[in-house]
């Protein structure tokens, strides 16, 4: 029978993936692989992600990695641009390709769609960045010079769905700013996709970043299915558990499980932070009640107070003119070391994402 663990074993076993438990003096490059890459709808949150578990995070680390091909910004999982390592970014895309596959049948461009050749179009739009980089705006143009009376958005959205396409710099360099332009990976990085790729590594690559999880946890991160035969070709490696619930959980055999009481300091963590979006049950870091305020109706994602390793409140960063303002929102009572904790980490975060402001200060909000 399969041991059973709490709901606070799972949260400690996720923090200590996570890099959540103590500060870590990882390289950002070692950090980005290990965490199995970072969420990066906006240009910013892979920064503050790696600000809030790395020792002395500089910005220009990140930023150096994007402009010498180390990372990419490119669509993965579950259908949004994620940060990741190179190498990384050519074995997973593949596999989740049927993702954006799928989005082909399943989009407002559909009816315009229907009875056009995908792979047609996909092909002009790779040649056409294969001369140079483009935006949105600029391949859709250049699209509908082929497909009259076709909105250049349509034509633009088969070319996202079918063709690996890189994100390049300035866009999500720190403190650069810009529209998104593309080029294909193959173009980019000077090689292609993993003609062979493995959904079993990247089965292990999840568990290794996110601790004990089931079949429908890796499902929802990476945005795919069929996820329960390759845990099955896994099994006689994995060890098994069991939640609270009953439900199966898979993990590698010597990946940190920590003491359930191990303490978990206060942190910030950043807007669109990996660790509230990655479970189908996400109980295990944040309530289904505080989930619905975190996390608004048009997919945005609020920077999070974690107490005792579990969410207990939001935060956001207010600048105008010369000062910039830290306003922190508990959901409930924290007790008085945590928020003298927070304060302390939102100056320090202050300092670090806004050194020229002529003055910081952190507010409390209700």
């Amino acid at each position: 029978m399969s041991d059973t663990l709490s709901r606070r074993a799972l949260n400690r076993a996720m923090l200590d993936r996570q890099l959540l438990l103590r500060p870590s003096k990882t390289t950002a490059l070692e950090a980005v692989e290990h965490l199995a890459g970072l969420q990066a709808q906006a240009p910013n949150p892979p920064y503050f992600a790696l600000w809030t578990r790395l020792h002395d995070f500089r910005q220009e680390e990140l930023a150096n990695l994007l402009l010498d091909k180390s990372v990419v910004r490119i669509a993965l999982m579950r259908g949004t641009v994620h940060l990741v390592k190179s190498a990384d970014a050519l074995a997973w895309r593949p596999i989740v390709q049927s993702l954006y596959d799928r989005s082909m049948d399943n989009t407002q461009f559909t009816p315009e769609l229907k009875g056009l050749d995908h792979q047609e179009i996909a092909r002009t739009a790779g040649e056409l960045l294969g001369e140079r980089s483009l935006s949105s705006a600029e391949l859709g143009a250049e699209l509908a010079n082929r497909w009259a009376g076709v909105r250049p958005s349509a034509l633009v959205h088969v070319a996202r769905a079918l063709l690996p396409l890189v994100q390049l710099p300035p866009r999500g360099v720190w403190g650069k700013s810009g529209q998104p332009t593309y080029r294909t990976i193959g173009e980019w990085l000077g090689a292609e996709p993993d003609a062979t790729p493995s959904p079993e590594a990247m089965f292990r690559r999840y568990l290794a970043a996110f601790g004990p999880a089931g079949v429908r946890d890796a499902q929802a991160w990476a945005g795919i299915t069929k996820l329960g035969e390759v845990a099955e070709r896994l099994r006689p490696e994995l060890r098994t558990f069991r939640d609270e619930n009953g439900r199966e959980l898979f993990d590698l055999e010597d990946a940190p499980r920590p003491d359930p009481d191990t303490p978990a300091p206060a942190r910030l963590l950043g807007p669109f932070d990996q660790t509230v979006l990655s479970y189908a049950d996400r109980t295990r870091v944040i309530s289904d009640e505080y989930r619905k305020v975190v996390i608004t109706q048009n997919g945005l994602v609020k920077g999070t107070i974690l107490v005792d390793g579990f969410v207990k409140g939001r935060w956001e960063i207010k600048a105008a003119k010369k000062a910039a303002s830290v306003v922190i929102t508990p959901f409930e009572r924290v007790p008085k070391r945590d928020l003298e904790a927070l304060e302390s980490s939102a100056y320090r975060l202050l300092a670090w994402a806004h050194p020229k402001a002529e003055s910081h200060s952190v507010q409390f909000g209700t």
